[in-house]
């Protein structure tokens, strides 16, 4: 690529970096958008009875016959952490539990990602408690880890308090009364195993044994404090992350449902264990966390995607009964909702308590005040991603997904639901309607997208991935929602190295034809630190950036119609290239694009129409650029976090288009400019505050 850029400028405005540069944060101007989290705070005091007791004279004793091991039990014990250079164990009951502190792989991400908080050494020492369920179908032994890195622990040497507590739906570890770690079980323990157990008083001092199980209450008034902000939040912890993301406005008030993930759709012995939490705001900028809206409660329970929709003047949300990742399809409702379906042609309303088989299918939870849900019970579909919202026209419909198929409709949520096209949409995981001005449109998920005019009929949908102006932009699962002053915004979440990442929230964009492109929201832009400091940097030359999280800003002037430009986020000088990556804009072609630096020079990824995978959130490219033929401005959000083991980058493309990537392994330590007639102009970089 020829070199026209000549000198430029680069105005870093830095307060500080703590690990590059070895200065204090200024504030920053603003807060920003971010979360008021609820307090992770709770009291695990209980007048359950104590059964069993260890000390550090008597460690190790029998334990008594549990009447009903489906009562569950808690072990709450007082240990001095140290850092082991072995596998130690605690605690244990032999052919039920093990409890350890080990050292952990620090290249180990596998699940339980403990290496998101390291020691300043580099290691990875953890805490870790293995229970061992029979499961209720395979009838099989399986181990079930919780745990955490003692790193994540604001003083991880040292004597803390530690309850693990069992439930039956719940596997749960509290260390010094904060949820740390938490799995929902498929089995129970074998009771008739459960005859003695054994402290190591090196490190347990005291033990106690406490039937039936804890049941914790959260701490009012005693919240977390640290207030993250909101644009690629993730919830806290070593293995929390945001799942499939539903939402809306009700009321001036903006609902955003997510699917709680740990360990990478990897919970409930691999099943998911997914369920919804709730976050809201009225303004964009101040958030709320709620309690979970559709918490599991029961073994057999892992929640697909639904749709929140309003019934009868109440907050509503759908979701679908995912029981046959966990049951054969013939000992779930499925059987009988269908049949009755087929006899009927059209749907019933089922009491999933009296019916015979497991709950499976489509089902809903209500609120009175928008914040406090309760399931209904309610099996109304066998559809298992019950995608309902009512029409322009006030008429309550539902996209069948998962399981099922086509557009359904009903006068009411709970039955009567008849099918009003069965090839259309052609089913999947998750798709979505939201209506805008003179247009309709339906969202196929991951890579699905299809528009029409409101007027016409549902047959004239056009497929706008075929065409190549879909808005994918490397987001997962996007919902939409129509929002204060006739905005639009979507909402996601980014793929990284399982199923589930951060947040993501950006702004559509309508265009005069109907076509949607993206751009970032005003109120969800991170906050910059405010001191200025101005480097010359030529475009030909890699030019160091002391801070890893930052953001970047240009504008380009293009002085032919074929220009092109790149930005290369390199790693240090003595890293290897492998984990660089270049971002380039061809106008020739209208593409821009995610790739590997080492590739830059003859490697063209491949748009979503061509074959690519935005959603996977690595390489790839977007077509039809609008409005780059004229001076336009670019934006580069650059966030790296040890959690995500390498760092995202969110560009924004004359306030039209936006890309989203996640470069695993990337740490952003130099920036290389090049472009071919294009000129840039005001550039500037901007460390983010935390």
């Amino acid at each position: 690529m020829k070199n026209t850029l000549g000198v430029i400028t680069l105005n870093l405005l830095l307060a500080g970096c703590f690990s590059a540069c070895g200065k204090q944060p200024q504030a920053a101007e603003e807060n920003g958008a971010r979360v008021a989290l609820l307090s992770n705070h709770w009291d695990t005091s209980t007048s359950n009875r104590t059964i069993a007791e260890l000390d550090d004279r008597n460690w190790s004793g029998p334990l008594p016959a549990l009447e009903d091991i489906t009562k569950g039990f808690s072990i709450r014990f007082n240990a001095d952490f140290s850092i082991p250079n072995r596998d130690r164990c605690l605690l244990q009951i032999p052919g039920v539990l093990d409890v350890c502190l080990r050292q952990h792989n620090p290249l180990d991400r596998d699940k339980q990602n403990y290496p998101a908080f390291k020691m300043a050494d580099g290691s990875v020492p953890v805490l870790e408690a293995v229970i061992s369920l029979k499961t209720p179908m395979e009838g099989k032994v399986e181990k079930m880890p919780v745990g955490i890195p003692l790193a994540m622990l604001e003083s991880p040497l040292g004597r803390h308090d530690v309850l693990l507590n069992f439930t039956g739906a719940r596997w749960t570890m509290y260390v010094d009364g904060q949820l740390l770690d938490n799995d929902f079980p498929l089995g129970y323990p074998l009771a008739e195993q459960m005859d003695k157990w054994e402290i190591n008083p090196d490190f347990v001092s005291k033990a106690e044994l406490v039937y039936p199980a804890v049941a914790p209450v959260r701490k009012e008034g005693t919240a977390r404090g640290d207030g993250p902000q909101v644009q690629f939040w993730t919830p806290a912890g070593h293995n929390t992350w945001v799942g499939d993301v539903v939402s809306l406005y009700h009321k001036d008030t903006y609902h955003l449902f997510y699917l709680y993930d740990r360990r990478g759709h990897q919970s409930k012995l691999g099943r998911g264990g997914h369920y919804f939490e709730h976050l809201s705001t009225k303004d964009f900028k101040h958030w709320t966390e709620h309690e979970a809206a559709v918490p599991v409660e029961e073994q057999w329970e892992t929640f697909g995607t639904g749709t929140p929709f309003v019934y009868d003047d109440k907050l509503c949300i759908s979701y679908g009964y995912h029981t046959t990742r966990i049951y054969p399809r013939e000992q779930t409702t499925l059987p009988e909702l269908y049949e009755y379906l087929d006899k009927k042609g059209h749907t019933g309303a089922f009491d999933r308590h009296q019916m015979r088989g497991v709950a499976a299918g489509a089902s809903y939870s209500v609120s009175e005040d928008g914040v406090h849900f309760a399931k209904t019970g309610v099996l109304f579909h066998p559809c298992e991603n019950p995608s309902i919202y009512v029409d322009p026209e006030g008429r309550l419909k539902m996209l069948a997904n998962y399981g099922a198929q086509g557009t359904w409709a009903s006068d009411s949520v709970n039955g009567g639901w008849h099918c009003l096209n069965e090839n259309f949409p052609l089913g999947g995981d998750c798709t979505f309607f939201f209506h805008w001005g003179d247009y309709d449109y339906i969202i196929g998920g991951f890579t699905r997208l299809w528009s029409k005019r409101a007027e016409q009929p549902d047959s004239a949908y056009k497929d706008m991935v075929a065409s190549g102006v879909d808005f994918y932009n490397g987001l997962c699962v996007p919902t939409i929602s129509r929002i204060f002053d006739n905005r639009y915004v979507m909402a996601g979440w980014m793929w990284m190295k399982a199923w589930g990442g951060p947040l993501v929230i950006h702004e559509l964009v309508q265009l005069p034809d109907g076509r949607i492109g993206t751009k970032w929201m005003d109120e969800l832009v991170p906050v910059t630190l405010n001191r200025k400091v101005a480097v010359e940097a030529s475009s030909n030359q890699a030019q160091n950036i002391p801070c890893r999280s930052f953001l970047l800003t240009f504008d380009v002037n293009p002085t032919a119609a074929d220009g092109r430009l790149s930005v290369c986020l390199l790693p240090s000088a003595d890293k290897a290239l492998q984990d660089a990556c270049e971002w380039r804009l061809d106008n020739k072609r209208r593409r821009a694009q995610y790739s590997f630096v080492t590739a830059r020079a003859d490697c063209d990824e491949k748009t979503l129409r061509e074959g690519g995978a935005p959603q996977s959130g690595r390489n790839y490219a977007i077509e039809q650029l609008p409005d780059t033929d004229r001076p336009f401005t670019v934006r580069m959000l650059v966030k790296a976090s040890d959690k995500f083991d390498g760092t995202m980058v969110d560009t924004e493309i004359a306030g039209k288009r936006t890309m989203i990537s996640y470069r695993e392994k990337l740490f952003v330590d130099r920036l290389q400019f090049a472009c071919d007639k294009m000129e840039i102009t005001n550039l500037k970089v901007m460390p983010l505050a935390e």
